[in-house]
């Protein structure tokens, strides 16, 4: 059986943002309620050229299909006219093991499913009414959470901010030319929105815990690896409610971890993000929420599958 080879313009063709948002939730749903098999990535870093590798895999419970994702970020990328992220996923039969086929998205659909899981658990933890975000980082992926939080919720305003001033300007004129009001920010400006989503693949927290008022939600979705770190563990202390894409993945490389082991937060103290999607959350007015999401395998083998079936039904 030779497995199928899709490219990117194939999968871009079938794929909408209300298909991955759709399939994302369900995975993130069937994953916080244990029905999803999902090993521990593996992580590969090349510090001389400012890269990383990670591996994932995922199934989720009676479905055909399961897949293994090669995802890479090589942030010197840009200079030489690059992209940052590449990669591709294989998609195996659950049945046979035999290869289905390999999508050769270029990063595309991890891209797409960070995407997701940032703008669903961003509606669904933050405010009613809260119509301001702020996005730390000014790469691809910011630019995704601005496009797709937009999709569910009126957004009033947007704040950038980036280490780069030349890519903070050019982010906010390309989304202020497409009707949206976006502006630069600092990073203090940033830290008082009401919603804030940060991008980056820091290894130092980005924000300060002071600077979030009551009633702000925070996303973190930069920190997949052991070596990063957005968040400060002061935010957790101050947090209501944290919600973590997977217990153990955020306890072993995300900012929950991070949190933890700073004696900010207990080991507990997380609820999976998937349980926060199925019904309306009740939060206090002055609560801080916080979700921290590192990248669950399931949400790949889900939204690989949901692509194949568009493109080989």
């Amino acid at each position: 059986m030779t497995p199928l080879v899709l490219d990117t313009a194939a999968i871009k063709r079938a794929t909408t943002p209300e298909l991955v948002l759709a399939t994302v939730r369900t995975a993130l749903i069937a994953h916080a309620h244990g029905r999803t098999t999902v090993p521990p990535p593996i992580h590969l870093q090349f510090p001389d050229t400012d890269g990383d590798c990670h591996i994932k895999a995922g199934w989720v419970t009676d479905t055909p299909d399961f897949t293994v994702k090669i995802a890479t970020g090589f942030y010197r990328n840009p200079t030489a006219g690059l992209p940052t992220n590449h990669g591709l996923v294989c998609v195996v039969s659950a049945r046979t093991g035999q290869i289905r086929a390999i999508l050769d998205d270029q990063g595309l659909l991890t891209a797409w499913r960070t995407a997701a899981a940032g703008a669903l658990a961003t509606h669904a933890m933050a405010q009613a009414d809260a119509a301001t975000l702020a996005v730390f980082g000014t790469g691809e992926q910011a630019r995704l959470q601005i496009e797709w939080l937009a999709r569910l919720r009126p957004i009033d305003t947007v704040l950038v901010h980036g280490r780069s001033q030349d890519k903070t300007r050019s982010l906010c004129e390309e989304f202020n030319d497409r009707g949206y009001h976006v502006q630069p920010a600092s990073a203090d400006e940033a830290a008082a929105a009401s919603m804030i989503i940060t991008t980056t693949p820091a290894t130092t927290a980005i924000l300060h815990a002071g600077h979030v008022r009551a009633g702000a939600h925070v996303t973190g979705i930069g920190t997949d690896m052991p070596h990063k770190n957005e968040l400060p563990p002061a935010l957790f202390a101050r947090a209501a409610l944290i919600a973590t894409d997977d217990h153990q993945q955020c306890l072993d490389h995300g900012d929950f971890g991070h949190a933890v082991r700073a004696g900010s937060t207990s080991d507990t103290s997380d609820t999976p993000v998937g349980l926060l999607l199925e019904r309306p959350i009740e939060r206090p007015d002055g609560a801080i929420t916080v979700a921290d999401l590192t990248g669950v395998g399931a949400l790949d083998a889900a939204l690989a599958s949901a692509v194949l079936r568009e493109l080989a039904p």
